[in-house]
């Protein structure tokens, strides 16, 4: 596959993802190298006339006032790096590395930071040769940006730090030998702008945000999978409903779940109940999906922006020959749209948990108590809905907004920052939770469909139903669930459901 062109302005979330996950390669557009090579020119013009910026000729921070002489400007860049990479904690994975690394650099790839091309074109070797430095995960408070864990980054550029390559973790300067990647000598403002911006917390972002949107079309399924089972009605997806209070997310839930349980003989064979309404769980989950769906897509949009934004600080604008600072290292943005995304993904997996405690509870359901023969000696899927309300009650806790507890910092001349890459690391946590949480609902809803058989089930969840059991066989008694819950884990997350539902019926929005 072709390498992706940098520009600095057009990147996508799916070619994010795809660097990310299936490490296809970039390189920098010819636009882009035009660009960076005029900023620094712009950079070296303003040394020569003695001008005094900002990380260039001063301290940093609240030592901004603290002048540096042109000789020492080479080891101020070494030196930011060095002291700012005070990162703790478990290390970020290589999919996050290489989406940071792939953000920062087209960041650059703007014109706006001064840079030498040489800086550029090691990062993208870097990246092209799966060079991945060890980036501590915590540390960030989201301005000026992500400057420890950036600075735990950089620093393998210069041979420091530690870099996993080849499946082994090294030092930074064994790591580059090793992958024949010569090192590079920063030069003025050059450390500084790899370490000001918000491609950590928007690297998490951007991969919260493709996963989520997959996992949104999994809980539409499995809402379809548990509205059949417990002969909830399908009046409730009348499409006139929801066109009248029109909602993009919720028409397109209750669009997905329509045709998701099309052709049913199960709801067919109650469609003349005595039962008038179902409840909340089951008839509002097309309002409930649908808000958090539209949530989804704000949040995309945001990303996508600060994906192709430039975040550093000076900004060098080399068309007007002007070096200025400004405040685009606050993550802010990024950090209001993890804590939304936090709290919408919350509900997603608060419904679900209501959805299987309809199917595992006989007085709500109709079903055998906890959907399991000889109950009271099999204790069934009981624990599995432990297990559901643990996780959902967890992100309860996660979804607290990080964005609204600022804390001063720098001698109080960064006296508000974003927290944004903890709004992130959050929301990423709180994915997984969900991810866990549809999955207990599945496997529920599965062993619940085993008792249809003399009944069709809609087109969807019979592709999904008949996924599911070609890995996961029915219970007929108790067995230890954790292993089947990871293994309907590992097939949303591996898409297999999706797709096989999609093949049947076409995509899902």
């Amino acid at each position: 596959m072709a390498p992706i062109e940098l520009d600095g302005n057009s990147l996508t979330l799916d070619q994010c993802i795809q660097v990310a996950r299936n490490k296809r390669s970039v390189r920098l557009n010819n636009d882009s190298f035009s660009r960076v090579k005029a900023a620094r020119n712009c950079v070296m013009k303003a040394l020569e006339d003695d001008r005094a910026i900002y990380g260039l000729t001063t301290g940093f921070g609240a030592l901004s006032d603290k002048v540096i002489s042109h000789e020492q400007t080479r080891q101020l860049q070494k030196n930011i790096l060095m002291s700012h990479a005070a990162g703790v904690g478990q290390y970020f994975d290589k999919e996050t590395t290489r989406a940071i690394m792939l953000l920062k650099i087209n960041d650059l790839a703007k014109g706006h930071s001064g840079v030498t091309i040489e800086i550029l074109q090691t990062l993208i070797e870097m990246l092209n040769k799966d060079v991945c430095p060890m980036i501590p995960e915590k540390g960030s408070v989201g301005a000026s940006g992500d400057l420890a864990p950036l600075a735990h980054m950089a620093l393998v550029l210069l041979g420091e730090g530690s870099a996993l390559f080849d499946g082994k973790t090294m030092r930074g300067d064994v790591a580059m030998r090793t992958a024949n990647i010569g090192l590079v000598h920063l030069k003025a403002g050059e450390g500084l702008a790899l370490i000001n911006g918000t491609q950590v917390m928007t690297a998490i972002g951007a991969m919260n945000v493709y996963d989520a949107l997959k996992l949104l079309k999994i809980a539409d399924i499995a809402a379809g999978i548990s509205m059949e089972v417990l002969l909830a009605s399908n009046i409730e997806l009348d499409k006139r409903i929801h066109e009248a209070r029109p909602h993009r997310g919720q028409i397109t839930s209750a669009d997905n779940i329509r045709r998701i349980i099309q052709g049913s003989e199960i709801v067919s064979s109650h469609k003349d109940c005595l039962r008038i309404q179902d409840a909340y769980s089951l008839r509002c989950s097309p309002q409930v999906h649908g808000a958090s769906r539209d949530a989804l897509h704000y949040v995309k949009k945001i990303i996508e922006i600060e994906m192709n934004a430039a975040t550093g600080n000076p900004l060098i604008f080399a068309d007007a020959d002007q070096i200025v600072s400004g405040g685009n290292f606050h993550g802010q943005p990024v950090a209001l749209a993890m804590d939304f995304l936090s709290i919408a993904l919350s509900e997603i997996a608060n419904i679900s948990e209501r959805r299987i405690e309809r199917l595992v509870n006989p007085h709500l359901s109709g079903l055998p108590a906890f959907l399991i023969k000889d109950a009271g000696l099999n204790s069934g899927f009981m624990i599995a809905q432990y297990t559901a309300a643990s996780l959902v009650s967890e992100n309860k806790s996660l979804a607290h907004p990080a964005s609204v507890d600022s804390i001063p910092t720098s001698a109080n001349k960064e006296d508000h920052v974003s927290m944004g890459t903890i709004s992130a690391r959050k929301c990423r946590e709180i994915l997984r939770n969900v991810e866990y949480v549809l999955a207990i609902e599945l496997l529920c809803a599965a062993q619940a469909m085993d008792l249809f058989t003399n009944l069709k089930a809609g087109a969807g969840t019979m592709e999904a139903y008949r996924c599911i059991r070609q890995h996961i066989t029915h219970m007929e008694n108790d067995r230890i669930i954790s292993e089947d819950i990871n293994t309907m884990h590992k097939l949303l997350k591996e898409g297999k459901i999706l797709q096989e539902v999609e093949k049947k019926i076409g995509d899902l929005q």
